[in-house]
């Protein structure tokens, strides 16, 4: 869909499909005891983090930010893989107890955000860099002052609060991959989509066929062959208005560097006698990665002597994969953050404004060789194989403007309030997608030139924009009170979002003759492209474009909104400082639209139609329901606690799994589309936990969790030739069980200054699909996708006597896990475990001062998926290492 009215049109979605209502929905309480703690550097922090674990009436888990720095790691997906039960994937999404990331959510300093991945709902959270982040809170039982779409837990992003004093530092950083010797580049264009080609959209309505230039342009005749090379001509100018200087350069990488700075102080006024406070910080980091990977589709007719690794790329095993692809891919991550915060503190009430900028960018570019044994085009067999060069630049914006203010009224009966106003901007744009198409020829084994086939495709474009606007405001009441033996504290709440996406994909092909066209490649090689596409190249060869836009019922564009109100009671009762009862009800009222798009609009007709009354209602989804929560907690005084949990939640379908627009998944490189008939999940969760304390700060708890859910969503494929393809379906029913287990224990008796701390998962799932639904799944009742079955995090800790030196060696594996599932035969895809071992060691030469050293991968790891034994995905890591230097003024 191309259209100039896509601004209004998103209000009048959102005033068409949904409705507005009263009822609205909490912001947590963000408020951290104060504890002041003595003893070695890092174990007084854990502590204090332990005693608000410790305080909180549902099982949590928290994260404090010099936890964070001890591991090195530098965003917050990195850092949350450390605790109980969650696993990273992709470096980006956190599956907690096994759950996809569609069952979390997050949250930042309580307010609900959108998210710049163009796949998933979840913010993908390695946007967050470490130097903003106070705490993270992992809520992993639901209670009711929590958003009910909570499925696996939910993470709180606390970002860092005022400072009570003058507060100043900088930190650089360098590091560098085993994997960057060498990489590949080129000259980036990221001007989107011209302005030439956007008019020509509009001008010739979609079209950009000879015939269709002839009737605009008013020549009569279309067989006149002046007419005829008008027209084309007309064609190659706006071919020729594309970006075009593609040729790699295979040439070394820089090295990784970052920089961190930030001032803090606060001031005390004497008119009303309050404090006024700032916090500012700025962060910016630029990153290189090139990796060796390898995709294949196995064969559904292999042999049983199919090896577990790839076989080389001159003997493919024709009996093992339909197609296999080597790929080269060079990535360049640039990322700055800022945060501002100016706040005011009288008494006992603070109010905040923060500014949060996070600017995450991301270039790649992969040289891809394709071979379809089951096509007899291979290399060892025909001298032939398809080559793909793959440009791809994404940027992605995230501002958050948000106001807070908590208030404690002590002369009406202690009474507590906080609040939160959020505004969120989400731009996500790829001004740049390319992808390249050649056959390749080849002779011994050597490379000899390259043609482009005749037909659609030898070149594919895409220009993708994205804009999600997001506001979110609540706030909580609490009155606590006393009486007998009886501690109570009552609370309500409301919570409001509402939001609109639009999202659209402007895509083109290059064609050209049915003969073919031999390409000049220069004397790079296959690297260069110095003649394929020039202005030279275009004039002597019958090469043209055209526009492509999907044919119905797939889409490429679509509009999107969502509101949620909700609003809250809850109570927290302990009896005799023995047993505490919280619990309470949610109303949650859920509306969203989404349109979809497979045709340009462009007259007033196309307007009517597209946001017809009756195409609203049918993509409206309207739901509103009550969700409970309660937890039973049995006090042992300060040495242990038993808590018990139970609570209904809701996992709804994302904007753009309701509509059938298509997408490649970066996690699969699948191409998914989405469903019109995809339902919400329902869950019922039980908890149960037993904690451990010592007054030395030695902790240990055990927790027992099962899940049972009704209409899980998942994913079902289908195969092509030499691809898969993804939709989404509801299945019946599905359960997750398990046991968590982790610890803080002090090792001094042993060595001087060790500690360790950990924490292990152990958990099975199930997931039944009726046939029908299923597709051509090979297993209709299996492992829930996404789900491990183990979980394990180590750390042994050190700290020097004389506060100087500190270590970590931190270790974190995962059971294999689906990542996609199996068809026609084929069994299940499994990512497979991945030892991760890290070491950090710091020096703190003074008290402003400190030197960081970290080696990431230490055993050099590498990626893989194997389905049916056999190894269909593989990916290379590499090891890294790196110094930063840290001084705070």
């Amino acid at each position: 869909m191309k259209t100039q009215y896509s601004a209004s049109k998103i209000s009048l979605a959102v005033a068409l499909g949904l409705v507005s209502g009263s009822l609205c929905a909490q912001q947590q309480d963000n408020v951290i005891d104060e504890v002041v703690t003595t003893g070695s550097r890092l174990q007084g922090t854990a502590a204090a983090v332990i005693a608000e674990r410790k305080n909180q009436a549902f099982v949590a888990d928290i994260l404090g930010s010099d936890q964070i720095a001890r591991t090195g790691d530098s965003d917050a997906a990195s850092a949350l893989r450390r605790v109980t039960g969650l696993t990273l994937v992709d470096g980006k999404f956190i599956y907690v107890r096994g759950l996809g990331e569609r069952y979390s959510s997050a949250r930042l300093n309580g307010a609900s955000i959108p998210s710049p991945d163009l796949t998933r709902n979840v913010i993908p959270l390695d946007i967050f860099p470490t130097n903003v982040i106070e705490s993270l809170s992992v809520q992993k039982a639901f209670s009711p002052n929590m958003p009910a779409a909570f499925g696996g837990g939910s993470v709180d992003i606390r970002t860092k609060s005022l400072p009570s004093e003058f507060v100043a530092g900088i930190q650089l950083g360098i590091e560098g991959n085993s994997n960057n010797s060498s990489g590949f580049t080129y000259t980036k264009n990221d001007a989107g989509l011209p302005e030439e080609l956007e008019n020509g959209i509009v001008h010739y309505r979609g079209d950009f066929s000879f015939r269709n230039i002839i009737e605009r342009h008013g020549l009569t005749d279309n067989e006149n062959a002046t007419a005829f090379q008008q027209a084309f001509t007309t064609n190659q100018d706006l071919l020729k208005s594309l970006p075009r200087n593609m040729a790699l350069k295979d040439e070394s990488l820089s090295p990784n560097y970052s920089f961190q700075g930030g001032i803090g102080n606060s001031y005390d006024e004497q008119w009303l006698g309050g404090t006024f406070g700032f916090l500012a910080s700025v962060a910016y980091d630029n990153k290189w990665n090139y990796t060796e990977r390898t995709n294949a589709v196995i064969s559904a007719d292999k042999t049983d002597d199919c090896a577990t690794s790839f076989t080389t790329s001159e003997n493919v095993n024709s009996t093992c994969y339909d197609s296999i692809t080597d790929s080269k891919v060079t990535t360049e991550n640039e990322r700055l953050n800022g945060l501002f915060t100016l706040g005011y503190r009288l008494d006992s009430h603070e109010v905040s404004y923060s500014k949060i900028y996070i600017q995450d960018n991301e270039d790649e570019t992969e040289l891809g060789i394709n071979q379809n044994p089951s096509q007899g085009t291979t290399i060892a067999v025909d001298n032939q194989a398809d080559r793909q060069h793959q440009f791809s630049y994404e940027e992605r914006e995230l501002e958050i403007d948000q106001f807070k203010g908590q208030h404690t009224f002590l002369d009406w009966w202690g009474v507590g309030a906080d609040w939160q106003y959020t505004e969120s901007e989400v731009h996500t744009d790829i001004p740049l997608d390319v992808t390249y198409n050649f056959s390749d020829s080849y002779a011994n084994n050597e490379y000899v030139d390259s043609a482009i086939n005749g037909g659609n495709g030898s070149a594919n474009y895409q220009f993708v924009e994205m804009r999600d606007f997001m506001k979110s405001w609540g706030g909580n009441v609490n009155l606590p009170f006393s009486t007998g033996k009886f501690e109570i504290e009552l609370k309500t709440g409301w919570d409001y979002s509402d939001r609109a996406r639009y999202y659209t994909t402007s895509s083109f092909f290059v064609n050209n003759n049915g003969a073919g066209v031999t390409v000049n490649e220069g004397s790079e090689g296959i690297l260069g492209l110095s003649e394929y596409l020039s202005d030279d190249f275009i004039d002597n060869n019958e090469v043209w474009i055209s526009f492509n836009e999907p044919e119905a019922p797939e889409a490429d564009d679509y509009l999107a909104a969502q509101k949620v109100q909700a609003g809250y009671g809850q109570f927290d009762v302990f009896y005799d400082n023995t047993w505490r009862f919280s619990g309470g009800l949610r109303y949650e009222s859920f509306q969203q639209v989404t349109l979809e798009s497979s045709s340009l609009i462009f007259s007033r007709e196309d307007i009517e139609n597209f946001y017809s009354q009756d195409r609203i209602s049918e993509r409206t989804i309207d739901e509103d329901d009550i969700y409970p929560a309660l937890s039973l907690t049995y006090l042992g005084g300060d040495d242990y606690q038993l808590r018990f949990g139970y609570g209904e939640t809701v996992v709804r379908p994302d904007l753009r799994e309701v509509v059938p627009v298509g997408y490649f998944d970066p996690l699969t490189d699948i191409r998914t589309t989405g469903s019109l008939s995809l339902t919400s999940s329902q869950l019922k969760n039980y908890d149960a936990r037993y904690e451990l304390y010592s007054a030395n700060g030695d902790n240990l708890a055990f927790s027992l969790f099962y899940k049972d859910i009704t209409n899980p969503i998942e994913t079902v494929l289908a195969v092509g030739d030499s691809s898969y393809t993804a939709t989404f379906t509801n299945g019946t029913s599905a359960e997750l069980y398990g046991v968590e287990a982790e610890w803080l224990y002090d090792l001094s008796s042993i060595s001087e200054g060790f500690f360790t701390s950990g924490n292990l998962t152990l958990s099975d799932s199930e997931v039944t699909i009726e046939a029908a639904d299923a597709g051509n799944l090979t297993n209709k009742v299996k492992r829930m996708n996404g789900h491990s079955e183990y979980v394990v995090n180590l750390q042994l800790n050190y700290d020097s006597a004389n506060g100087e030196h500190s270590g970590s060696l931190v270790y974190n594996v995962f059971g294999e896990r689906i990542l996609a599932s199996g068809i026609g035969g084929r069994g299940d895809a499994f990512e497979q475990p991945f030892h991760s071992l890290d070491l950090v060691y710091t020096w703190y030469p003074n008290f402003n001062t400190n030197v960081k050293f970290k080696v990431k991968n230490l055993l050099g790891e590498n990626q893989e998926v194997l389905q049916d034994n056999v190894v269909v995905r593989s990916r290379e890591v590499g090891s890294t290492f790196g110094v930063s230097y840290s001084y705070e003024f």
